[in-house]
């Protein structure tokens, strides 16, 4: 009997303990991290019997099992709602152009939709384009720099829509960079498309959060509001990290390349390659103009997908190989102040390019002066704390 009694009484213990390890579990999957798109309950009543845009591009996926993906397009179609046409960014709608490259309006092959590009000339959808369009549907993976065109675009679809009295509903998704904040803000004389906002270098909010500051701030022309849905994540911590599962352009092949792009964005606006032509995008920088002694790392750039002509195509560049450092939660500047030290020609260093990049033209001024990063960086603190105050009211997470 004391033999059954133990037996009972070891058997009971496992499956209690087994239950509460099952809940556990249970409940860590259902805390899992859910992206606007997921959230198909939250939107798609809002959608029924209304005419539809989809600004979206190769990230606009609902994470299925397996690894399989679904279109937010397709997802759309197969609940009924009537999707009239596709806007699509820089890089087009597939997420295979260079950046920059013109991208031409075409049909899409599955859906038989039109197709429309906002980047070149037409960066702005204009009146004919939304006509007879109810809801514009935003669902873009950004970055999270003032300089990815993702949020530009956002800006032009806003306000469009704004003019037209046309809801935007914004899918929201994670910031990769969303951990920190820094850089300096935009001064208003620099605006263009790859800075359209008085806001720092690494703005620290999601897609979400960035449409609302724009509407509450009066960033669209003429201060005009457009009637915003976000539909919002769910468990999602800033300071976590999180993987992109579809990379968000053709030179963001990983989790390492995203970490670095604030920093080595830069470099586009100098004679110094950052990693286009090689697999190693935004991973490496180096020039012919560097010195072999100071830089040990070398590698020649050719010509791939998404960079077809590369900065010093065929050349040997002389620079740093980043893949394996450790991730940024800051601005990092020693690269490019090493860079313009050791640099050929000082004259030739930088391009027209780089104070848009910069938002300004007093951080070319500081390094050609011989600055440190530290007191560059010091010159921006007093305008990243009164941004952080400005974007309070906008913040959607911890």
């Amino acid at each position: 009997m004391k033999l059954f009694y133990r037996w009972f009484k070891n058997t009971f213990l496992f499956f209690l303990l087994a239950c509460i390890s099952c809940n556990s579990v249970s409940q860590i999957k259902s805390e899992h991290l859910q992206l606007g798109i997921e959230q198909t309950q939250a939107y798609l009543p809002l959608l029924k019997n209304k005419k539809v845009a989809v600004v979206g591009n190769q990230t606009s996926m609902i994470p299925g099992t397996s690894g399989q993906f679904v279109h937010l397009v397709d997802t759309l179609l197969n609940s009924n709602i009537k999707v009239t046409k596709v806007f699509a960014p820089e890089h087009g709608f597939r997420g295979k152009a260079d950046a920059g490259e013109t991208i031409k309006d075409g049909i899409d092959a599955k859906t038989g939709l039109p197709i429309i590009s906002l980047y070149g000339s037409n960066k702005k959808p204009s009146a004919e384009q939304l006509k007879n369009i109810d809801v514009v549907i935003f669902d873009i993976q950004d970055v999270g720099a003032r300089f990815y065109t993702y949020i530009s675009t956002l800006h032009y679809v806003m306000e469009a829509c704004a003019e037209l009295n046309i809801e935007v509903l914004v899918l929201d998704r994670p910031n990769p960079n969303g951990n920190y904040i820094d850089g300096p803000i935009l001064e208003k004389e620099f605006t263009s498309f790859v800075g359209m906002h008085p806001v720092p270098v690494v703005h620290g909010l999601t897609i979400g959060e960035y449409a609302r500051m724009m509407n509450g701030e009066g960033f669209l022309k003429n201060k005009i509001q457009v009637k915003l849905w976000v539909v919002n994540l769910k468990h999602y911590n800033k300071n976590e990290t999180y993987k992109l599962p579809i990379k968000p352009s053709p030179n963001l092949p990983n989790a390492k390349a995203i970490n670095l792009y604030p920093s080595l964005c830069f470099f586009e606006g100098t004679n110094v390659n950052a990693g286009r032509g090689t697999n190693l995008q935004f991973q490496v920088f180096g020039s012919p103009y560097l010195s072999a002694e100071v830089f040990n790392f070398e590698y020649t750039p050719q010509s791939n997908e998404g960079s077809k002509s590369p900065k010093h195509l065929g050349k040997v560049c002389y620079g740093k190989n980043l893949s394996n450092s450790e991730n940024l939660n800051y601005l990092q500047l020693d690269w490019l102040i090493e860079a313009y030290q050791n640099t050929e020609n000082k004259n030739e260093f930088f391009n027209s390019f780089f104070n848009k990049l910069a938002g300004n033209a007093s951080l070319q001024e500081a390094i050609k002066a011989g600055k440190s990063a530290e007191e560059i960086k010091a010159s921006w603190q007093d305008d990243l704390a009164d941004y952080n105050k400005r974007i309070k009211p906008y913040l959607l997470y911890e």
